[in-house]
């Protein structure tokens, strides 16, 4: 009877509601048989929406809440049936609660999904129950796992990592498989809710990737896309603070969960996983899909024994190479391909060549497909294996729809091959076919009607164009690598130029003091020649020149700028005159006075032309030495 209350109150309307069934579900909500109970519990949960909210504050609260407590100290039929109608109890009397009555309702819930379980060192156990009891506390933290999105909404996505996080990561690693599964079946609803703090339950996505039940991993596999490319993607709204999933954790465990379904058998699970790896391209880069998934799924399509598997396969191998935007990838595999499949010893390698120019085709644009698997299709027209020969016919029709009009080479080679079959073809069932296919293709061009021959067009074009676009982004992602390169050899430089340029001006400050300190002993020089010159004449001697004297004209011809000590040489005065005039027109004639700065260039020429006089001065003096000399030897020899 408490069952058909709810029929009832729809049909009497608001008014008599609550004078007349509310009181009767109160009274039944407290009945002694807990059958009774649980009818008058659903029976509210399910007319909330009749009450006002004076009547959920002051009357189905406080029932609600009593109902739960005795159901968690000990009617434990109940709590199956609570905690699987809890995320609806709590979704309807949300807008009616204070903050006290939100927070005991999501405590009690947080302790409906430790029931029965012990958390030691982070890890949940269960603790030793009889088997009846533990499989109904089992079937209450699966209905807890089953309402968590309902709760998260509940308790607010923005205050999940402070008051949800340890209740899912306990779920996520939960001792029994039915609520890991339940968990794992839920997670994308979680995931949208959470947006751009998806971030939080990366650890627990990697942890159910990894499980060890393949019901897990079945479940997770049913909304994996989306869960990907929602936890890989900030997401709309999202914040500069907001995090993304990290991909070196999340690429590691996809390829563990493929070759743990590969290992099982579940072909199915495997199969399902091999569809999901069709948005990685829109998920993580090309070269970890290259380097990471690449080589497997050649590895699956030669050597898996389960045709829907290799099929999967084959598809996924196309959508790698489909969005793949490196030049030298796509011809390495393009090579890959024609090598181990085309032209591979197993003709069942060769039927998955023909099933992957089958995907192809609805891929790619009709160019990109005579340019690369068209010829190698064609050439399986003379395999050796009439069960290649026979798709290959069953193929043509296709084949033949992606040849423009305009390429009048290909239709040749396409009418060759279909005459080369014709003539020399032994198989019955081979022969049957082909004639079939013969009869389709002369009706092609005259049987499709223009709208559809149209549209097909259009998509053709838009598949060229994204294939155009993905050569530029390409092209321009080189071009910015290497601008990139070049700034940084750029930068590099300018570094090393402002280092060699602050060393060069310490160089040039020291030049310009040495050639002042080298100006003004040139003065003392001078004064002391001047003094000796003057003592010569005085004191009749042989016209050689002393060491010392030859010392002080080498020091005075190499006191130029920049110039160290001579070595002393013993020169006599001949030999010495030229150097001092050689030295002198070097200096005047270098080059290096127009590149220097004014004031440095100044300097330089007005010591050199001082330096000029000085040694005219004392080239005459010298002469006048001499004459005196050989004046003095001549009155000699007259006494």
């Amino acid at each position: 009877m408490c069952r058909q209350l709810e029929n009832i109150t729809r049909g009497i309307g608001l008014d008599h509601t609550k004078g007349e069934v509310l009181p009767e579900l109160v009274e039944l909500a407290q009945d002694e048989a807990s059958t009774v109970r649980l009818a008058a519990f659903d029976t509210i949960i399910n007319l909330l929406e009749m009450f006002d909210s004076d009547d959920r504050t002051c009357v189905i609260f406080p029932l609600v809440k009593a109902f739960c407590e005795k159901c968690f100290k000990g009617d434990e039929a109940v709590l199956a049936s609570l905690s699987f109608q809890y995320g609806k109890l709590c979704h309807g009397l949300s807008e009616s609660f204070t903050d006290e009555q939100h927070l005991w309702f999501l405590e009690f819930y947080k302790k409906l999904c430790c029931l029965g379980l012990q958390h030691e060192n982070g890890h949940c156990e269960s603790q030793p129950y009889p088997l009846e009891l533990e499989n109904k506390y089992a079937l209450v933290r699966r209905n807890c796992a089953y309402n968590f999105p309902a709760i998260v909404l509940f308790a607010d996505p923005n205050h999940f990592l402070s008051e949800l996080y340890r209740t899912f990561s306990s779920l996520c690693h939960d001792p029994e498989i039915s609520v890991r599964r339940t968990a794992a079946g839920g997670f994308h609803e979680v995931v949208k809710l959470l947006g751009p703090n998806v971030h939080y339950i990366h650890k627990e996505l990697i942890t159910l990737l990894q499980d060890d039940s393949l019901e897990v991993l079945d479940a997770l596999l049913n909304n994996l896309q989306e869960t990907l490319e929602l936890a890989t993607s900030r997401g709309e709204g999202a914040g500069p603070e907001s995090k993304q999933v990290n991909i070196q954790d999340l690429v590691p465990a996809l390829v563990a969960a493929e070759q743990k379904a590969a290992s099982s058998l579940h072909w199915r699970v495997h199969e399902k996983l091999l569809q999901c790896y069709s948005c990685l391209p829109r998920v993580i880069s090309g070269d970890q899909i290259y380097f990471r998934f690449f080589q497997r799924m050649f590895s699956i399509i030669t050597t898996n024994n389960v045709l829907p598997v290799q099929r999967e396969a084959v598809r996924t191998l196309c959508v790698f190479l489909r969005y793949n935007r490196k030049q030298e990838q796509r011809q390495e595999i393009m090579s890959k391909i024609k090598q181990d499949l085309a032209q591979g010893r197993s003709y069942w390698n060769r039927l998955r060549f023909l099933d992957l120019c089958d995907i192809t085709i609805d891929l790619f644009s009709k160019s990109y497909f005579c340019k690369h698997f068209l010829i190698p299709a064609l050439e399986l027209v003379s395999d050796p294996v009439a069960n290649v020969r026979y798709k290959l016919c069953y193929m043509l029709p296709k084949l033949r729809s992606t040849i423009r009009p305009t390429e009048k080479h290909l239709l040749q080679q396409l009418e060759f091959c279909v005459r080369k079959l014709l003539c020399r073809e032994k198989d019955k069932d081979v022969v049957v076919t082909l004639r079939k296919t013969v009869l389709e293709l002369d009706k092609m061009d005259i049987t499709e009607p223009y709208h559809k021959r149209h549209e097909r067009e259009l998509l053709d074009q838009k598949k060229e164009k994204e294939e155009t676009l993905l050569l530029e982004m390409e092209l321009l992602e080189r071009q910015q690598s290497e601008a990139k390169l070049a700034g940084d050899k750029q930068s590099e430089k300018k570094q090393r130029e402002s280092k060699s340029g602050l060393s060069g001006s310490k160089g040039m400050s020291g030049t310009l003091s040495g050639a002042s300190s080298s100006s003004s002993s040139g003065k003392e020089m001078r004064r002391a020649k001047l003094a000796r010159s003057r003592s010569l004449s005085g004191h009749p001697t042989t016209p050689k020149m002393t060491n010392s004297d030859k010392t002080l004209k080498l020091k005075d011809s190499g006191s130029c700028p920049g110039s160290g000590k001579s070595p002393m040489l013993p020169l006599n005065d001949d030999n010495l005159r030229p150097h001092h005039f050689n030295v002198a027109s070097s200096i005047s004639s270098t080059p290096s006075s127009s590149s220097m700065p004014v004031l440095i260039r100044s300097n330089t020429s007005s010591s050199v032309d001082h330096r000029s006089n000085g040694n005219k001065d004392t080239q005459s003096r010298k002469l006048s030495v001499q004459r005196k000399s050989n004046s003095f030897g001549m009155q000699s020899g007259r006494e």
